[in-house]
C-alpha cells in the first residue's frame, strides 16, 4: 500500500473511512438506545465529581509579520485543508519561531513534532480550526496532528495524515476510555471506539525523501504514566501501544468529512464522557511527572522503558 500512486492512496482511505463511519454509527446508536438510564445518568458530570479546567497554554503565539515567507503551493500535501489551514497568520508565525526556511526540512519537521507533541494538551472536545487549537493550547490528536501538518506545509514540507481504528494496549483503556462507563460500553461495542491518527512528512533524513511518521497525541509525561517509551520524529505508535485493524489503515490529505461533526455529536450527547477523560488525562500528566522525577529525568526514564 505504501508504494501505491497517491490518487489510489486517496481513494482506499476514503472508501475505508466511509466504511468505518456506517459501522460504528450503527454500533454507537444500539449502545446508546440500550443503555438509555446509564446515558441520563452519566451525560452530565455528578455533584461530586470532579471538574475539568484547561490548563494554561505552555506557549507564546509569536507575532505575524507580513513579509514572513510561506508555502503558496495548491500541490497536494501542500495545499490548506479542512481545518488545517497552513496559511493562518497564526501558524506562518510560529512556523518561522521554529526555524522555517533555516533548518533542514527533517530539522524543522522534528521541531515541529516537539511543539506539537511537548507543548499542547490532549483534550477532549469538538474538532475546531487549526487557529483556534493554538489558541487554546489543546486539542485531540487529530487538532494536535493537523498543528504539526500545517506547521509543515507553511514551510513548504509535504505532510498528511494517517488514520487507523485502534486497539489501545491496557495501561491506555484505564485512562482514557475505562474512566466513564458509557464511553466503555461503545468502544467494546465496537471492538474500537474511537479513530486515532499520526501525522506524515516527507523529509529527506539521509536516504532521499521518505515520509516519517510524528505520532504527537500523548506529551513525555502521558507516556511515562503508560509505562511506554518517549516517542521520537519517526518512530510509529502502531505495534508499542496501539493496534491497528488489518487493512484500515487510511492515508489522506485532509480529515475526512463527518469526523468534525461526529466530535460534536459525541459531546452533545454526553458531556460528561468527555469531561472524564479530560480530568483522567490530567491526572495521568501528573503522574507521569513523578514516574519522571523518580526515575532520575526524562533521558533516564525513556532509557528504562525502552
Amino acid at each position: 500500500m505504501e508504494n501505491w500512486p497517491e490518487n489510489k492512496l486517496e481513494r482506499h482511505g476514503k472508501r475505508t473511512y466511509w466504511k468505518l463511519l456506517l459501522h460504528g454509527t450503527l454500533s454507537v446508536s444500539k449502545v446508546l438506545l440500550t443503555n438509555l438510564n446509564d446515558l441520563k445518568r452519566l451525560r452530565q458530570p455528578q455533584a461530586s465529581e470532579e471538574r475539568y479546567t484547561r490548563p494554561p497554554r505552555r506557549y507564546d503565539i509569536p507575532v505575524y509579520d507580513e513579509g514572513m515567507t510561506y508555502c503558496r503551493s495548491e500541490e497536494r500535501y501542500l495545499r490548506p485543508t479542512r481545518y488545517c489551514n497552513s496559511r493562518a497568520p497564526e501558524v506562518i508565525a510560529l512556523a518561522h519561531s521554529l526555524g522555517a526556511y533555516q533548518k533542514s526540512d527533517h530539522e524543522f519537521a522534528k521541531a515541529a513534532f516537539e511543539f506539537a507533541k511537548e507543548k499542547m494538551t490532549l483534550e477532549i472536545h469538538p474538532i475546531v480550526s487549526v487557529e483556534e487549537t493554538l489558541e487554546r493550547g489543546a486539542g485531540t490528536c487529530f487538532q494536535l496532528i493537523s498543528v504539526f501538518i500545517a506547521l509543515c506545509r507553511a514551510a513548504g514540507i509535504p505532510a498528511r495524515y494517517k488514520i487507523f481504528p485502534t486497539q489501545m494496549i491496557q495501561t491506555w483503556l484505564e485512562s482514557t476510555i475505562n474512566v466513564d462507563p458509557l464511553l466503555k460500553k461503545w468502544y467494546e461495542s465496537l471492538g474500537y471506539f474511537l479513530l486515532e491518527g499520526e501525522g506524515e512528512a516527507l523529509v529527506d533524513s539521509g536516504n532521499g525523501p521518505q515520509w516519517q511518521v510524528a505520532h504527537v497525541g500523548p506529551t513525555t509525561e502521558r507516556q511515562a504514566a503508560g509505562g511506554i517509551p518517549i516517542t521520537r520524529f519517526g518512530e510509529d505508535s502502531l505495534g508499542v501501544w496501539f493496534h491497528a485493524q488489518q487493512g484500515t489503515i487510511m492515508r489522506l490529505e485532509a480529515l475526512p468529512r463527518g469526523l468534525a461533526g461526529g466530535s460534536r455529536l459525541l459531546h452533545k450527547i454526553s458531556p460528561g464522557s468527555m469531561e472524564r477523560v479530560n480530568v483522567s488525562v490530567q491526572k495521568q500528566i501528573q503522574e507521569g511527572r513523578k514516574i519522571i522525577q523518580e526515575a532520575g529525568g526524562v533521558r533516564a526514564y525513556d532509557a528504562q522503558a525502552r
